[in-house]
C-alpha cells in the first residue's frame, strides 16, 4: 500500500486534514446541512488566516470577494462554473471547495468527448441486468447519482469538453434537483449539501458550447490571471516552497529568476513590456501562471540533477524555450522575436541571452 510519501499527489481532504479538523473544531458559526465548515471557515480554509493561534496556509491568491462570490453560490440551489484561460487555478479553486464543504473530493467527472450519460448519472450492471431484470442492486451510480443521493459536492471538470446531447442531462437535475430512473418507476431528489461545481476554459477550440438554457442554471465566476508581477511571482514562491522539504525555495531557486520567468510569460502573453513602453508579438500559447510553476520547478531540478544545485541563467535557459513554443510556426517566432529584442537588450539579462546563445550552439 502506497503511504502519503509515496503519492505524486495526495487528496486534498487528507493532505489538509489537521487544518480542516482545527477548522471544524473551532467553528462557531451556522453551517449549511451538510456542510462540513460554515461559508466563513470555507473562505478562511481557501485564502488562509490565522485561527485561534493556528495559521491556516492560503490555497488560492487572489481577489477575495471571487473566493466569496463562489462559497456564496454553493449555498443555493444554483450550480457553480468557474472560468478562465488555462493555468487559472479553475480545477485547484474547485477541489479545494469540495474539501472544505463536503470533506470529499472524489466526486468527480474529468469532462470529454468520450463522456457518457452514464458517467455523469447511472449505468447498469449487464450481467445482473440479464439474470435478474431492473433492479436497485443492478444500478451502477455515476458521480451525480452519488452526489444527490449522500449530499455531497459533484465536480465537473472542463464542462464544455463533453457533447452536448450529454450536458443536457444536466438540465432537469439541476431545476428539479431530482433525476428519474424510468426502467425502476424511481425519483432520486437531491439531498441537502449537494451541488455542481463545474469548469471551462474561455481559450477551448473545437468544443461544446454551453446552451443558453444550461448557462442560466450556472452562476459563473471569472478566475483572472494574477493582476501584477509581483503577486504572480508570490503564488509562485509559495507553491513551490509548500513542495519543498528540507531546503528553502530561496536556497535552490534566487527571487532574481523567479521575476525573471514570471516577466517573461507576463510580457509574452499580454503583447506589451511591464514598463508598457514596448509593443511584443505574444505567443499562441497562454503561458499561465500554472505554466510558469513548471518552468520553475523543472530549472531546479536541471539545477539539482545536473547543475550546482542552485538555479541560474543556465538552467533558465534550458528550459524557457520548451515551456514557450507549443506551436512552433505561431509561438516559435514570437520566442525569437522576444529574445532578440527584449532580452538581448536589457543589460541585467546578459547572462540569459548569452546562456540561451550556449544553448544553440551545444
Amino acid at each position: 500500500m502506497n503511504t502519503k510519501s509515496d503519492l505524486l499527489r495526495e487528496k486534498t481532504e487528507i493532505a489538509y486534514k489537521e487544518e480542516l479538523e482545527w477548522l471544524q473544531k473551532h467553528d462557531q458559526e451556522d453551517k449549511p446541512v451538510n456542510w462540513l465548515l460554515s461559508p466563513r471557515s470555507v473562505l478562511t480554509f481557501i485564502l488562509g488566516g490565522d485561527v485561534e493561534g493556528k495559521a491556516i496556509s492560503p490555497k488560492y491568491i487572489g481577489q477575495k470577494s471571487l473566493i466569496e462570490t463562489a462559497i456564496a453560490t454553493l449555498v443555493t440551489d444554483r450550480a457553480l462554473l468557474l472560468t478562465g484561460v488555462p493555468g487559472t487555478a479553475k480545477s485547484w479553486v474547485g477541489d479545494h471547495l469540495a474539501a472544505a464543504i463536503s470533506g470529499d473530493t472524489s466526486y468527480l467527472i474529468q469532462g470529454s468527448s468520450a463522456t457518457t450519460e452514464e458517467d455523469l448519472l447511472f449505468g447498469w450492471n449487464y450481467a445482473s441486468l440479464i439474470a435478474h431484470g431492473p433492479s436497485e442492486k443492478a444500478l451502477v451510480p455515476g458521480a451525480v447519482f452519488r452526489g444527490m443521493t449522500e449530499g455531497k459536492l459533484v465536480r465537473i471538470e472542463e464542462l464544455t469538453r463533453i457533447p452536448a446531447i450529454i450536458q443536457d442531462n444536466l438540465l432537469s437535475l439541476l431545476s428539479e434537483k431530482m433525476m428519474m430512473i424510468p426502467e425502476l418507476k424511481l425519483e432520486v431528489r437531491a439531498r441537502q449539501g449537494f451541488n455542481i461545481i463545474a469548469t471551462a476554459n474561455d481559450k477551448d477550440r473545437g468544443t461544446y458550447a454551453l446552451s443558453d438554457a444550461l448557462k442560466r442554471r450556472f452562476n459563473v465566476v471569472h478566475l483572472p490571471l494574477p493582476d501584477t508581477l509581483e503577486e504572480e511571482v508570490q503564488i509562485i514562491r509559495y507553491k513551490l516552497d509548500g513542495e519543498s522539504i528540507n531546503e528553502s525555495i530561496e536556497s535552490i531557486l534566487p527571487e532574481k529568476e523567479i521575476q525573471r520567468i514570471v516577466q517573461i510569460f507576463r510580457e509574452l502573453r499580454s503583447g506589451i513590456t511591464e514598463d508598457g513602453k514596448q509593443k511584443i508579438k505574444p505567443t499562441e500559447n497562454t503561458l499561465s501562471t500554472a505554466e510558469a510553476i513548471s518552468t520553475a520547478r523543472q530549472s531546479m531540478n536541471m539545477a539539482r540533477f545536473f547543475g550546482n544545485g542552485v538555479v541560474s541563467a543556465r538552467e533558465v535557459a534550458l528550459t524557457l524555450p520548451g515551456s514557450i513554443i507549443k506551436n512552433p510556426e505561431k509561438d516559435g517566432p514570437a520566442w525569437q522575436d522576444y529574445r532578440n529584442t527584449i532580452i538581448a537588450q536589457r543589460k541585467e539579462w546578459k547572462d540569459l541571452f548569452e546562456a540561451l546563445a550556449q544553448k544553440e550552439k551545444e
